[in-house]
């Protein structure tokens, strides 16, 4: 595969740690490179030097190339090591023209240096169709024909073959069938936390494809970040925000993402905009399923100088238009038997907020004064 095809392949699984074993062209180490985050890894096994006498020094010209940890000699004792350290990847690349690379295949697998959802893929495992004729004897088509039977019979993975350059062969491990024979000295209870609950892991479980979610005060902060969060793990997300503008940049970020969402701009404290909201929301992706109330204002006065009209412009946000949200959503879930509210709130309930306070205290007065409303020395207690 070219540099580019390493790059779609590593974003598609969103690899951070990738194991290649065999002498693979600079340039497409360093495109992978390129799309793993700024603490990704790659450790790139050869029996000899990729780049001259010190390619570990070559990379460095590049940005992208501390993420890069060369290993060179015997890559089976290379493997050795990586076992001995506990690493484990997401990926590990093999190229088949290599004499051992059954070897390399049979000790990843053996070992566990591939992770449970990770893949392989083995480079030139076609040969340009040569592992297919009769009478060949070239000794790295025999090996590449060899390695490719060792995997076709190997129960634990599936695989599949793309006519691709000299052929790529992308290889998962299997899910146990409901069936299958355990061989164990000890008995293994066969149950949905094996085998996963309808057939899904536990952490696809935790995924919210298909679900539905609106924040309150999406459009910054907190709100902004429980946006992202919902919409990476699967869910549509409504954006709501006083701030229309605020509300539409964030969900303009997740349509970058190809998350699907809107952005809707309300008082909470009202309860007609609450409503509307909502009903806007249902008729659009049919139901609500998560509820994250964010929305919350803080209009930072000393407690002996806070006005009723400050006083009921938080309260009308924060409590009243935390218990609308809650109402009209939670009619929704009660018809439809599920549902998930999440109510957010400051710390500065539990503790007193330090930096805040120190700007609003008065000098010769106690830091917590103005919150707790007395005037002592911070020497009395």
């Amino acid at each position: 595969m070219a540099g580019q095809g390493f790059r779609v392949f590593v974003h598609m699984i969103r690899a951070r740690k990738i194991l290649l074993i065999g002498k693979l062209k600079g340039y497409s180490i360093l495109a992978t490179a390129k799309e793993l985050p700024d603490d990704g890894k790659i450790f790139a096994c050869a029996e000899v030097p990729y780049l001259g006498v010190n390619s570990q020094e070559a990379l460095h010209y590049s940005s992208d190339g501390k993420k890069i940890i060369m290993r060179e000699g015997p890559i089976a004792d290379t493997l050795e090591a990586l076992h001995a350290e506990d690493e484990h990847f997401v990926i590990v690349f093999i190229d088949a023209d290599q004499r051992n690379a059954v070897n390399y295949y049979s000790f990843v697998m053996d070992n566990h240096l591939l992770r449970m959802d990770g893949v392989i893929c083995v480079e030139n495992t076609l040969m340009k169709g040569q592992v297919y004729l009769e009478n060949i004897s070239d000794e790295n088509v025999l090996a590449v024909r060899k390695l490719n039977t060792v995997i076709n019979s190997d129960p634990r993975v599936q695989q599949v073959i793309l006519p691709v350059q000299s052929g790529l062969s992308i290889i998962r491990r299997s899910p146990a069938p409901p069936d299958a024979v355990i061989e164990s000295k000890t008995e293994v209870v066969k149950d949905d936390v094996f085998w996963g609950y309808n057939r899904r892991r536990i952490l696809d479980r935790l995924r919210l494809d298909g679900k539905v979610a609106y924040l309150t005060g999406g459009g910054q902060g907190i709100g902004r970040a429980l946006a992202h969060v919902l919409g990476e793990d699967g869910a549509k997300v409504a954006v709501v925000d006083l701030d229309l503008a605020k509300a539409e940049a964030v969900a303009y970020e997740l349509s970058l993402k190809g998350i699907k969402s809107i952005a809707l701009a309300a008082d909470v404290s009202k309860l007609e905009d609450v409503q509307r909201i909502v009903d806007k929301i249902v008729a659009l992706w049919d139901t609500i399923h998560i509820v994250c109330n964010s929305a919350g204002i803080n209009m930072n006065s000393a407690c002996e100088g806070t006005s009723l009209e400050e006083r009921d412009k938080t309260f009308n946000v924060n409590l009243r238009g935390l218990f609308l949200c809650c109402q009209a959503a939670g009619r929704i879930m009660l018809n439809q038997g599920y549902g998930k509210i999440i109510n957010t709130a400051s710390m500065a309930s539990l503790i007193v907020s330090l930096p805040a306070v120190l700007l609003m205290a008065k000098p010769g007065r106690h830091p917590s004064a103005r919150i707790c409303g007395v005037t002592e020395s911070p020497k009395q207690k």
